[in-house]
């Protein structure tokens, strides 16, 4: 340690107070962190590319500092989805300490894990006020049975008005409209029941059926559009 002239020619003043580190929730404990080993807790952050066309969703489950569970989310670029690919090969393992200061290849990945880092050491975990945290694996019931990212896209233009082509439920197939060419509701197709019925099976087309749903007032329709072709 090298001190300056200045500070080598000061006198030694006590440091009376010495309080610890604020102490932060952590799976319903209260914990005074001071090493990255103190760290704990599930929680969710969002990222952005410095051009912003693209962004991510990143779910970690950090156990001691290490993470145990990542999902990597991801929409608007197509070359992002390569480089969550990676990130969900790189994280899971590394204290969130590494990961902060890991290259996730994508800018919207990296963004993400510096909001989850802010959050997580700052003990605004989603499992802050959970005993013992949340299971490795809570991350994954986040995309629900069908193992998808909830997506929504939506398009639409002053002259033509708007059109869902794709909402949480599934691929939207049809927009129901009424006498006054308002939307009343949306038939769609599952594509995640849809391909597991294929895998146990079924042709496409009996597989397209059964995977059908629809919300909304579709019955009062007095047409169905196809959202990408009218």
């Amino acid at each position: 340690m090298i001190y300056s002239h200045e500070v080598e020619k000061m006198c030694t003043v006590a440091q009376g107070v010495a309080h610890g580190a604020a102490p932060i929730p952590e799976e319903a404990k209260w914990v005074q962190a001071k090493d990255v080993a103190d760290i704990s807790g599930l929680t969710h952050g969002v990222g952005w590319c410095a051009p912003q066309q693209g962004a991510c969703k990143l779910t970690l489950n950090v156990k001691e500092g290490i993470i145990q569970e990542a999902l990597v989310e991801t929409i608007g670029c197509s070359g992002m989805t390569h480089s969550a690919a990676m990130a969900s090969e790189i994280l899971p393992g590394r204290t969130v300490l590494e990961a902060l200061n890991t290259d996730l290849v994508c800018d919207a990945i990296n963004t993400a894990m510096r909001e989850l880092f802010l959050q997580i050491v700052y003990g605004r975990s989603q499992s802050a006020f959970s005993e013992d945290g949340l299971p490795i694996g809570a991350g994954l019931e986040d995309l629900g049975k069908g193992l998808r990212s909830q997506v929504g896209t939506m398009y639409g233009t002053l002259k033509k008005g708007p059109r869902y082509l794709e909402m949480a439920e599934g691929y939207v197939t049809g927009i129901a409209l009424d006498k006054d060419d308002q939307i009343i509701g949306y038939q769609f197709v599952s594509l995640g029941k849809m391909t597991d019925f294929i895998k146990k099976g079924d042709d496409p087309n009996t597989a397209w059926e059964k995977a059908k749903g629809q919300y909304g007032r579709v019955a009062d329709a007095v047409k169905i559009i196809d959202p990408r072709q009218e």
